[in-house]
C-alpha cells in the first residue's frame, strides 16, 4: 500500500510574503500577474495569503512570469517546502568548467588590455595578466587582500580613487550600474551591504544615496573611465558580458567586463605603459 505524500507546507507568510515582494518589484498587480502567467488571481490572492501552497510546477512558472534570478527561486521553492532546482555550487566548481575555459579564452585574448570576471557583487574572481599589472602602474595591488573588490579599488582613497579623473562624475556612473546591473535588475541585501560600504568612504556627498543625488547629466554615449598617470590622463570604456541562458546561480551571476581604449592616445599610451612595467618585472 502505497503512503500519501503529505502536501508541502511553506512556513506562516514566508512564501506568500516572497511572491508579494516580487511582484511588487515588477511593478505588477495580481491581475495582471494572473493574465500573464495562465493562474488564476484567486490562487495567486490564496498563496500572497497563506491560505494555500502551489505546486512546484506552477510556483517556477510564477517565478518565471516574474524573471526572479535563479538563486532568490530556490528561496521560493524552499519556502514552499521544495527542494532548491538551481545548483548554487561554487563559480569555479567541476559543473562550471566549460563557462570556466570559455573565460579564461576571452580574458586571455584581450591582452593587453584589462579583463576582469567578476561576481553579482563585484568581487574579483578571474583577470587576465593586464589587469593586475595595469593597475600596479599606479598602486601597489600585492599590499590589497583578496578577494579584490573593483568598487571598493575605484572609491577607496588608498586604492585608485586618486589617480580617477572626473572622480565625482565616475563613481556617480559607477553607483548607478550597481542598480542598473544588479541581477533580476533588484538590489539583493548583498549588494545593499556594498552600496553602504562605498557612500561610507570620506568625502562621498550624502546626497548619493538617493536616486536624485546619483542623477547625471550626460550626452555622450559613455562615461569613460580616466586614469591619471604622470600627468596624462587614459581614457577606457567597458564592456559587460554575461552568460547566455545560465541554468545555475553562478552561470547567472558571472560578469566579465573588458576595458578598451577610448581614443588612439590612449591605446598607444596604454601600450607603453605595459611595456614598460614589463621590462623592470
Amino acid at each position: 500500500m502505497n503512503a500519501t505524500r503529505p502536501a508541502p507546507k511553506a512556513p506562516p507568510g514566508e512564501l506568500g510574503d516572497l511572491l508579494r515582494y516580487w511582484r511588487d518589484a515588477r511593478g505588477v498587480s495580481q491581475l495582471d500577474l494572473s493574465l500573464e502567467a495562465g493562474i488564476s488571481q484567486r490562487q495567486i490572492s490564496f498563496i500572497e495569503s497563506g491560505r494555500s501552497v502551489p505546486g512546484r510546477d506552477t510556483l517556477l512558472t510564477l517565478a518565471q512570469t516574474l524573471d526572479v534570478p535563479l538563486r532568490e527561486r530556490n528561496a521560493l521553492l524552499l519556502a514552499a517546502g521544495y527542494a532548491p532546482m538551481y545548483s548554487e555550487a561554487p563559480w569555479n566548481a567541476e559543473e562550471m568548467q566549460g563557462v570556466v575555459h570559455a573565460l579564461e579564452r576571452v580574458v586571455r585574448q584581450h591582452e593587453p588590455f584589462p579583463a576582469i570576471v567578476m561576481d553579482r557583487h563585484w568581487n574579483v574572481l578571474m583577470t587576465n595578466d593586464a589587469a593586475p599589472r595595469f593597475f600596479g602602474c599606479f598602486i601597489d595591488m600585492a599590499s590589497r587582500a583578496g578577494p579584490r573588490n573593483m568598487l571598493h579599488l575605484i572609491f577607496d582613497p588608498q586604492g585608485m580613487r586618486p589617480f580617477v579623473a572626473d572622480w565625482d562624475a565616475v563613481a556617480r556612473s559607477l553607483l548607478q550600474r550597481v542598480h542598473r546591473e544588479s541581477v533580476g535588475h533588484v538590489v539583493d541585501a548583498g549588494t545593499r551591504r556594498l552600496l553602504d560600504e562605498l557612500l561610507d568612504y570620506p568625502d562621498v556627498p550624502r546626497d548619493w544615496r538617493t536616486h536624485h543625488g546619483l542623477s547625471a547629466a550626460h550626452t555622450m554615449p559613455v562615461i569613460a573611465l580616466g586614469f591619471i598617470h604622470e600627468g596624462v590622463v587614459l581614457r577606457y570604456f567597458s564592456m559587460v558580458t554575461t552568460v547566455g541562458a545560465p541554468q545555475n546561480v553562478a552561470a547567472q551571476e558571472l560578469r566579465l567586463e573588458c576595458m578598451f581604449p577610448a581614443d588612439d592616445e590612449t591605446e598607444a599610451r596604454h601600450r607603453e605603459l605595459l611595456a614598460a612595467q614589463a621590462k623592470h618585472r
